[in-house]
């Protein structure tokens, strides 16, 4: 090696060492929230853009399998409306929504659970087990871990002001958690992957939003947190910018008031009655950020709006 080869090379060892310097650093600064989870179980609602994006869906594979092996117990529980949209768009079957819910039919449902409980729900075991971890795919209906009942909602009409059920057809709520399954992953190195399907006592298949599913789960286990992976930063006040920190009293004003609406509606719904059933906190955080997860675990401030 020539003197310019080796004053050529100085500099990048130079960078490469305060490079290692700082992973060092961040990993040192993330041992008090390790402990804090230590043994701690967290419920994430994977979906959005987060599981739509190659890469996004790669790190999110990988935050999760390092949360398992510091200690911390994940439970996914994923959604796919884009993909069910896609298949019934090539199977040529009409879907139509109620209230941001898909009207599920018989037809309907059959496709559901094949599209969540199948390839959906394989994808991302395939990709934590390639990241080096040990998944297992489930539905509600393994081990009744969700019973499930018909959900029944109303709307008004704006002009007579009567209100009218909406038909729904296999839309179900959770209506009965029995965690006796997830109890033996938890007690082992195997990371539950849950599709958002439920059983109700007469054996008909219900289609569940994930989040409700993801809610119902973190407070039959007493849930440290539970994470909503959404497409946004998080909840928004009044002058668009993000809130980050909202006690029980703080989220019923802000449904009252009408500062959220649309999506976020059942999102805060959700998260109100997780804190209300004993789940520590919940986070709605934003699944477009690189390493959400990760970040809202081991870091002090976190990505998205913590509601406790």
């Amino acid at each position: 090696m020539t003197q310019d080869d080796s004053d050529n090379k100085k500099p990048e060892t130079v960078t490469s060492l305060s490079e290692r310097t700082r992973t060092a650093s961040t990993l040192s600064e993330a041992l008090p929230f390790m402990q804090r989870y230590d043994g701690a179980t967290v419920v994430i609602k994977y979906g959005g853009h987060a599981m739509g994006d190659k890469q996004l869906s790669q790190d999110f594979a990988r935050d999760v399998v390092q949360l398992k092996q510091t200690g911390v117990n994940p439970i996914i529980v994923h959604g796919g409306g884009p993909q069910i949209g896609a298949m019934l768009e090539r199977l040529g079957i009409k879907s139509t929504f109620a209230d941001g819910l898909r009207v599920t039919n018989r037809e309907t449902v059959e496709i559901v659970e094949m599209v969540l409980a199948g390839s959906i729900n394989k994808e991302i075991v395939v990709a934590i087990n390639k990241a080096g971890g040990k998944a297992a795919g489930l539905c509600g209906k393994d081990g009744n871990l969700v019973v499930a009942r018909k959900l029944r909602r109303t709307k008004k009409d704006q002009g007579s002001n009567i209100e009218r059920i909406l038909e729904l057809g296999y839309v179900g709520e959770p209506e009965e958690i029995n965690p006796d399954i997830l109890d033996t992953f938890i007690s082992s190195d195997i990371i539950p992957v849950i599709a958002p399907i439920g059983v109700s006592k007469e054996g008909e298949t219900y289609n569940i939003n994930a989040d409700t599913v993801a809610g119902a789960l973190a407070s039959a286990l007493q849930a440290k947190r539970l994470l909503l992976l959404t497409d946004v930063p998080g909840i928004l006040d009044g002058n668009g910018d993000l809130i980050v920190e909202l006690d029980l009293h703080q989220a019923r004003k802000l449904q009252r008031d009408g500062t959220i609406s649309g999506g976020m509606v059942p999102k805060l719904e959700t998260c109100i009655r997780a804190v209300e059933d004993g789940v520590e906190a919940v986070v709605i955080l934003d699944g477009r950020v690189p390493h959400a997860v990760l970040l809202e675990i081991y870091t002090e401030h976190g990505v998205g709006t913590l509601i406790a």
